[in-house]
């Protein structure tokens, strides 16, 4: 798929905040989903209903339920009401690029010894990538090393997120 088709199809899903309306209080405060409700919603259930009721704008959505912008968008993408999402914290069973066919099922920081072995890996892809001289594939496995990082240091698995940081320190 071409950048332009993919532009074009997340053209309605601007991830633009408005920060310099904000700055300037133009933005007017958009009420809540479930206030005018008797039963409180979840805030899945109220991002859902957002975006079935005609408001594709995830900034909007944000600002409405007060939630994170990767949280409401990950919402619609499993809700099946958007496609081709992804961030940090997404799931790498999901495709992202043609390149996620080699990194599946690949990350994984639950012990020290399952970062060791992920590491490693990611290592030998990143080496497989290297030999065919296929930098975007050796970012690729940076990306998931970095990720493999991040996500254990936000788990508070410091030792974890250690022996990425090794690794890519390393490269």
């Amino acid at each position: 798929m071409m950048t332009e088709e993919l532009i074009e199809m997340t053209r309605p899903l601007s991830l633009e905040l408005d920060y310099a309306d904000e700055a300037q209080g133009r933005v007017k405060e958009q009420p809540r989903v479930d206030e005018t409700s008797e039963e409180p919603r979840s805030k899945k259930e109220q991002i859902i209903a957002l975006y079935e009721s005609g408001v594709n704008d995830i900034a909007q959505i944000v600002r409405r339920v007060a939630a994170r912008p990767s949280y409401v968008a990950q919402v619609l993408q499993n809700a099946g009401l958007i496609s081709g999402y992804f961030d940090l914290y997404t799931t790498t069973a999901r495709e992202q690029n043609i390149y996620s066919r080699f990194f599946r099922n690949v990350l994984s920081f639950k012990t020290v010894a399952a970062a060791r072995e992920s590491v490693k890996r990611i290592d030998r892809l990143y080496n497989y990538f290297e030999r065919l001289g296929d930098r975007a594939g050796q970012h690729q496995a940076m990306v998931l090393a970095l990720t493999g990082k991040n996500r254990a240091r936000w788990s508070g698995k410091e030792e974890e997120s250690k022996i990425f940081s090794e690794w890519l320190a390393a490269h």
